[in-house]
């Protein structure tokens, strides 16, 4: 019976050694492949900042001022995917990336830009929202341990990202505007969907939400929000429990 039990157990200890390296395999295989996505599009999609007097540079250039809008190249960006739906630069992180939005928010967890089969996912835009037109517009990734996706994320709660206020304004590109976003909350908290609600009933109904996500902030930005403001949510994962919010709010926006 002894010899039994030692058996079971060394077959179960077995099993799971290939498991865990079975699943280290495949992760650095999607992690493989989510870099190759982001090397195609940075060679084959222009992205430029222009500034506040129209001049365009390349993104990747110091630009001369935060409030730099981007401008990416969508004709490119849909060559490739059809499903895209915008640009997004959080400065002080690695997101610099185009975004999609799939007919579900399941899809685009598990498929990558090219619609291959890919764990990592993609960023993609909640399938409920309106591009930019609702009152709340949801952003959603992985957190990728290699910092992808929205693996770097989790800057937005160090000091040295909170201090600096050029990391407070977001950049997003559709392929009709350009926009710049103020942050003005950051957290964590155990998973919930209160935060991604995306279409409001009445103006009372939406400064109480307001309000329930501005109190929860990590760090105090000092930003005024109202009724009239258009929010900007990134979620992603923080633990098997918990998620990892940005909201910013619409401060510029510029018809092509």
């Amino acid at each position: 019976m002894k010899k039994k039990i030692i058996n079971i157990l060394t077959i179960i200890f077995a099993i799971g050694l290939v498991y865990s390296a079975y699943s280290l395999i495949m992760y650095k295989i999607e992690e493989k492949n989510t870099n190759i996505q982001l090397k195609k599009i940075e060679e084959n999609v222009e992205v430029i900042e222009i500034d506040e007097n129209g001049s365009n540079n390349e993104a990747t250039q110091k630009s001369n001022s935060n409030m730099n809008l981007v401008s990416a190249d969508f004709n490119k960006l849909k060559s490739i995917n059809p499903d895209v739906k915008g640009w997004i630069v959080v400065n002080g992180t690695n997101i610099n990336y185009p975004f999609v939005q799939g007919k579900d928010n399941n899809y685009y967890l598990k498929h990558s830009f090219d619609k291959s089969y890919n764990n990592a996912g993609w960023v993609f835009l909640d399938y409920k929202n309106n591009l930019l037109n609702d009152k709340n517009t949801v952003l959603y990734a992985h957190s990728m341990r290699n910092k992808t996706m929205f693996g770097s994320l989790r800057n937005i709660l160090k000091n040295n990202w909170l201090n600096n206020s050029n990391n407070h304004i977001i950049k997003l590109s559709t392929e009709n505007e350009n926009t710049l976003w103020q942050v003005f909350s950051v957290y964590h908290i155990r998973t919930t969907s209160d935060y991604i609600k995306v279409r409001f009933n009445t103006d009372k109904e939406f400064e109480n939400f307001l309000s329930m996500i501005q109190r929860r902030s990590y760090y105090n930005f000092n930003a005024n929000v109202s009724k009239d403001d258009q929010v900007l949510t990134l979620s992603t994962c923080y633990s098997k429990t918990e998620r990892l919010v940005l909201h910013a709010k619409l401060i510029k926006r510029e018809n092509k």
